[in-house]
């Protein structure tokens, strides 16, 4: 008696096609299989199964057993209800339906295509069938990816998980919201690092407080999630997770989708695509981040600070240029002709020491440089006045205007609906009038639309609320800003970057020893 393996499987492809799934059912492809095979008088040696898995997918665990048991030739047939449940790929139908079973003495069955590879008439139509296979998956994937393609255009998160600091709306999957513990911590990587803190050790302050990574954080919270690109499973922060939280636009409200792609439908690889290609839709959701930090950040990333290995940088490091070149000043440690080190720093442009480079003089003592740079701060600061609130709250409007338009969409569409459901209730009234409808029916009915009507209203008055509070918001936050710097004894990263974008220092005069020092203020 011959022995044959049964392999069934199903997908979502298979149970999204409609009137399909009962009959492509696992349960049923067992039992018309299974019916089969006694009826042929087969010993069934194994039922191999894989649910959820496409039929492209190589690394289908029961499939993958299936071949290695007809390789050591543990059975003669492989039954299946059809050549797709073998396989949707051509070459994989090349590789074992024609070339490897022979050898290996399987004897492989389609029961309702008629796929039989003892009929040797029947190859062409084995490669037929598994060219309209391949052709449907090509087709489906490039159906998927057109619909994904406009969900991404329109705003909508496709992503099987939300970034970190966010969860998907549990109303509605295509919409983020604010996940307040998570938010707190990306807060503070945006703090830290504005206040100096590299990345490195950033991740180390969090790591040393035991505050789990986002891997760790979504599994503690019931995800079932794994990160691929991770090293350990121990939960712990690395450089490379806060660079990506630095960099990342979702925490300004802007939707940022389509960075990797896969090769192809036949592949699970993905490529990293050019920005240019990326999807970006701003103001799609609360922002855990404004955008002058974010743009700040940014900025300090561009200018590659170095720390001086306690993983806080100079208060003025990336700031300070070279009046002539534009390259960035370095700190240097000066030594005595005895090898001793000064307690001072220098900033040195980094051309200075090229051969044939003009800047041989620009350099300039840290601590001085620290010293006028406070005190042009003091006197830049102690003259906040209207105009310059007044120029601020310009640039807060503006940038609002955004997040103003996509808000009085939302009060349109509730007018809308609000205007349709008073509509209801004139009809109502007129059928009512007409008697088309009774007295009870006419009251229970309008008065269910009143309350919706009472329900929209509110909403309106909510949405209408967020546009007032999001700008008041944002100029309270500003102005305090900038009054609360009106009277300050000390430099910090955090000032610097508020407020100063470049620092410019200029060749020193051998004769007068005066040096020019220039300051680009962001406001």
């Amino acid at each position: 008696m011959k022995k044959v393996a049964i392999y069934c499987r199903l997908s979502d492809e298979d149970k999204n096609k409609e009137g399909t799934y009962d009959s492509e059912s696992i349960k049923n492809q067992k039992k018309l299989l299974t019916n089969y095979a006694l009826e042929n008088e087969w010993d069934i040696y194994k039922i191999y199964s894989d649910d959820d898995w496409s039929g492209l997918d190589a690394l289908r665990p029961d499939w993958n057993k299936m071949i290695n048991d007809a390789e050591t030739k543990k059975f003669e047939i492989i039954l299946c209800k059809s050549q797709s449940r073998f396989t949707r790929d051509m070459e994989v139908v090349e590789k074992y339906l024609h070339k490897l079973f022979p050898i290996w003495g399987i004897r492989f069955i389609g029961y309702t295509d008629y796929a039989d590879t003892d009929n040797k008439g029947n190859k062409k139509q084995r490669q037929i069938n598994g060219l309209v296979n391949e052709w449907y998956c090509e087709d489906l994937s490039e159906n998927i990816r057109v619909v994904f393609d406009k969900k991404r255009k329109d705003g909508q998160f496709i992503g099987s998980m939300a970034s970190y600091g966010f969860v998907k709306d549990p109303l509605n999957k295509g919409r983020l919201i604010v996940d307040e513990e998570a938010a707190l911590i990306v807060k503070r990587i945006f703090d830290l690092y504005i206040e100096g803190y590299g990345s490195s050790k950033i991740a180390k302050i969090f790591n040393e407080e035991g505050i789990p990574n986002p891997t760790k954080y979504k599994n503690l919270n019931g995800i079932k999630w794994k990160n691929g690109n991770a090293k350990n499973d121990m939960g712990l922060w690395n450089r490379t997770t806060i660079k990506r939280i630095l960099k990342n636009q979702m925490y300004i409200g802007n939707m940022v989708q389509g960075i990797n792609k896969k090769v192809s439908y036949k592949s699970k690889k993905q490529i990293s695509m050019p920005k240019d290609k990326w999807f970006i839709v701003k103001n799609t959701h609360d922002a855990i981040i404004s955008e002058d930090i974010f743009k700040t950040v940014q900025l300090m990333i561009s200018n590659r600070r170095r720390s001086n290995g306690s993983g806080k940088p100079h208060v003025l490091s990336g700031k300070v240029k070279c009046a002539d070149c534009g390259s960035t000043l370095s700190r240097i440690t000066p030594h005595s002709k005895d090898g001793k080190t000064f307690s001072y720093k220098y900033l040195r442009c980094s051309m200075s020491e090229k051969k044939n480079s003009l800047c041989k003089g620009h350099y300039i003592r840290l601590d001085k440089l620290e010293d006028i740079i406070l005190e042009r701060m003091k006197n830049y600061l102690k003259d906040v006045n209207e105009k310059l609130i007044e120029e601020s709250l310009g640039g807060i409007k503006s940038k609002n205007q955004n997040s103003i338009k996509n808000l009085q969409i939302k009060i349109n569409d509730v007018e809308r609906e609000l205007l349709n459901k008073k509509k209801i209730i004139e009809t109502l009234y007129i059928d009512r009038v007409n008697e088309n409808i009774s007295l009870k029916q006419f009251n229970d009915l309008s008065e269910s639309f009143r309350n919706q009507i009472n329900i929209l209203e509110k909403r309106r008055e909510l949405i209408m609320y967020d546009v007032k509070s999001k700008i008041e918001s944002q100029i309270n936050d500003d102005v305090n800003k900038l009054k609360k710097y009106k009277y300050i004894d000390s430099l910090t990263p955090r000032l610097i970057n508020e407020f100063i974008d470049s620092i410019t220092v200029g060749e020193k005069n051998k004769e007068t020893g005066e040096q020019i020092i220039n300051i680009n203020w962001n406001y």
